[in-house]
């Protein structure tokens, strides 16, 4: 093969596909267990969603062991809930576009919170493509079509062109 479709490594010349959590590249061309990988995804986190349901519903046991009063268990069920919701809310939209460095550090405490949105959220776009897929196909579209267009080249000089004969 030319040097303008491999590098000396045997890895393709021009930009390389990132890869996704659970699934490395295998996104790119849907090889490679793409499809199981998917199935175990979307099976370990809707699993992991209803283990962790459990440890809270033993947490709000705990709660009701306790005694603390009827004023404080709703603020835990509704914070957990509502921390669950924005917590989804920000994991689907990072499957779009890529979250700001600086809010999703500010947002780390409220998405350890609502830690089952997140699991969800994960669950929901594996039933359809790998999570995040959307995002990097574009960009990884995006980063070749650029690469094309800068490697074109041309058929000669063009100041010494003749002039065709007819």
């Amino acid at each position: 093969m030319s040097d303008e479709t491999e590098t000396g490594t045997g890895t393709p010349a021009g930009p390389q596909p990132e890869p996704l959590r659970f699934f490395g590249t295998t996104w790119v061309e849907h090889d490679g267990g793409y499809t199981g990988r998917r199935i175990g995804v979307a099976a370990g986190s809707l699993a992991a969603a209803v283990a962790a349901c459990f440890v809270l519903r033993f947490a709000y046991q705990g709660l009701a062991i306790a005694n603390v009063g009827k004023p404080v268990t709703v603020l835990v069920v509704v914070m957990f809930a509502v921390c669950s919701a924005l917590a989804f809310r920000h994991t689907w939209d990072a499957f779009g576009k890529r979250p700001d460095p600086d809010r999703q550090a500010s947002l780390r405490g409220l998405l350890a919170i609502g830690f089952i949105g997140s699991l969800l959220a994960y669950f929901v776009r594996s039933l359809t493509e790998a999570p995040g897929e959307k995002l990097h196909r574009e960009e990884y579209e995006t980063a070749r079509q650029s690469y094309e267009r800068r490697t074109k080249r041309r058929t000669g000089n063009p100041s010494r062109k003749r002039a065709r004969r007819s």
